[in-house]
């Protein structure tokens, strides 16, 4: 084989392993995240659909935790510190949140458990942190978090001894779309009235 000819070979392999590597850093986000929901890693909560369909003759304790992004103008607190329910047992807990500002104010909420080997377990129903808030200038908003406690926790070898769970979630301040990706979004008028409504 001429030099020539070896030389474009080890260059076009170390393209391909320059590609490879960063399609693997991209990859490697979604996938620690479909991790961590699905074994609870980090204390990353779990969501379901519906309740449980058992609720056991077990009681726990759930604490609820707020903070706040730096730079994040909102105040953000618990409605209720905590509660006691029995494992299985639906609950649901107020957040609120209120902007100061006069301008709108847009968040994201992060959040996990602790004790981590609880995170799993924690099954959120609904969530205010499935999707970006946004506060009007001065709004104040009571938020809910509909959840339980997997009955399958009292079969874990390491989480079946958690007494107590602490829910924590932090804000984190988004940017609002510009002004002309927000008209854009808006339907078109039409000349048509079609609901004959004025």
């Amino acid at each position: 084989m001429n030099k020539p000819r070896k030389n474009a070979r080890v260059v076009l392999g170390l393209v391909a392993l320059v590609a490879f590597m960063g399609a693997g850093s991209f990859a490697a986000v979604p996938f620690y995240n479909w991790f961590c929901r699905v074994t609870g890693y980090a204390g990353t909560t779990s969501t379901a659909t519906a309740g449980a369909d058992t609720v056991l003759d077990r009681t726990i304790r759930i604490r609820f935790d707020a903070s706040l992004e730096a730079g994040m103008p909102w105040s953000f607190r618990p409605m209720q510190r905590e509660v006691e329910l029995k494992i299985g047992e639906t609950g649901i807990a107020y957040y609120e949140a209120h902007n100061p500002l006069d301008v709108p104010v847009a968040g994201s909420a992060s959040y996990n458990v602790v004790p981590y080997s609880a995170g799993g377990y924690f099954m959120k129903i609904a969530c205010f942190c499935f999707t970006e808030q946004v506060l009007q200038p001065g709004e104040t908003v009571r938020m809910p978090v509909t959840y339980y406690v997997d009955p399958e926790i009292v079969n874990d070898i390491e989480a079946k001894y958690v007494r107590e769970i602490t829910l924590s979630y932090t804000f984190h301040r988004d940017a609002l779309p510009k002004p002309e990706e927000t008209s854009a979004l808006q339907p078109t008028p039409s000349s048509n009235n079609t609901t004959g409504l004025n």
